[in-house]
């Protein structure tokens, strides 16, 4: 069997859904200044470490292979309210992508479908990974 972003099912090739439940988080509201002795860096903020692990978690329980070409990206993000942007999701979910190693490069993505949804009980993404 070999592991692809398809599922073949009843004589047809389907694209692989995933699903990662919980709130994505805006990528540029995810870090803070922190001071090094005499030198300031910047440090992610527990709230992103925390999605991060549960986005590799997830993913662990997908049967993938790393995408290392390039590829269009689908994704529905259902948020809990309608405050935030839907843009600021996109970079977090790539980069969660790439530290599972399901895609090598996020600047591989050379196609972006994004659509915003409101689901108060149950936040979460869901996404499609098309290798071209």
């Amino acid at each position: 069997f070999n592991k692809s972003p398809f599922i073949y099912l009843d004589g047809a090739f389907f694209i692989m859904k995933y699903t990662i439940k919980g709130n994505c988080p805006s990528k540029s509201n995810q870090y803070k200044v922190i001071r090094l002795g005499h030198k300031c860096s910047l440090c992610k903020q527990s709230s992103l470490k925390t999605y991060e692990n549960s986005f590799t978690s997830q993913m662990s329980a997908y049967d993938y292979e790393m995408i290392d070409g390039n590829f269009k990206f689908e994704i529905d993000v259902y948020y809990d309210s309608r405050r935030p942007d839907l843009d600021n999701s996109l970079k977090s979910t790539l980069d969660c992508l790439q530290k599972c190693s399901a895609i090598k490069n996020d600047n591989k993505c050379v196609e972006i479908i994004a659509r915003k949804h409101l689901d108060k009980l149950n936040p979460r993404i869901e996404f499609d990974i098309i290798p071209l």
